[in-house]
């Protein structure tokens, strides 16, 4: 049997499975935290910082820190709100975030995350960086233009013998995701399908596929990025 841990929300009483991170176990409550790195399941990476919270009055990451009893957590207030402001306005102006052209629209996090803060105009300039589309695999391509560096792809797109088809090149603001020519040849329609589906941008896209979701059966077109966490009972 489970061990059952004991924190507060912003107030609200939460219980979870002990071992469970921050943003999992708040989703469990009915309590959204947005984040554009985590997947669940997934080792978490902290790479976006979107998840920022308070806990006992410190700034954390919520996808990299497992709840603990009587833990006490901030997470809609706001001086965080203003700091995830900040990050997702950052993400738009250091890439090619022209949403009307992008095949992702409406299946797009860092979009939906744009709406669900209210972001009009980013307050910092654009980077207008150019920089390359791989488009040598046969089943997807890659427009680092898009790209956020959040390492989902990855840590999530593997080969069946646990060889990563993803990788990261470079470090700091010369990093770029980089994709292994031989293992690609060898993806499924399904790993394409997934490798696409796991990018929360317009990054990483099935070749052929472009827009086939019309306008108004889009993903975040009738309900906003985090609502469906928001609708659940809470335990």
């Amino acid at each position: 049997m489970e061990q059952k841990i004991k924190f507060t929300i912003d107030g609200k009483e939460c219980i979870a499975d002990k071992g469970l991170n921050l943003v999992d176990a708040a989703k469990e409550n009915g309590i959204y935290i947005p984040t554009l790195c985590h997947l669940e399941g997934i080792k978490p990476a902290g790479s976006c910082r979107v998840c920022n919270v308070k806990i006992n009055g410190r700034f954390m990451t919520a996808c990299t820190t497992d709840i603990a009893e009587g833990m006490v957590v901030e997470n809609n207030n706001e001086e965080i709100q203003e700091l995830r402001n900040i990050i997702v306005e950052t993400l738009f102006v250091s890439g090619n975030h022209y949403c009307p052209a992008c095949e992702k629209s409406g299946n797009c996090e860092l979009q939906g995350l744009g709406y669900r803060f209210k972001m009009l105009v980013p307050r910092f300039p654009f980077e207008f960086e150019e920089k390359e589309v791989e488009a040598n695999a046969p089943k997807i391509y890659i427009d680092r233009n898009r790209c956020i560096l959040c390492k989902r792809c990855v840590r999530s797109i593997k080969t069946k013998d646990g060889k990563s088809i993803f990788a990261i090149k470079g470090r700091g603001h010369s990093a770029q995701i980089n994709i292994d020519q031989e293992l690609a040849k060898n993806m499924t329609d399904e790993e394409a399908q997934q490798a696409m589906d796991n990018c929360p941008v317009g990054s990483i896209l099935r070749k052929e596929r472009g827009y086939i979701d019309p306008i108004g059966r889009r993903k975040y077109d009738n309900e906003p990025i985090g609502s469906d966490i928001e609708q659940k009972v809470t335990i």
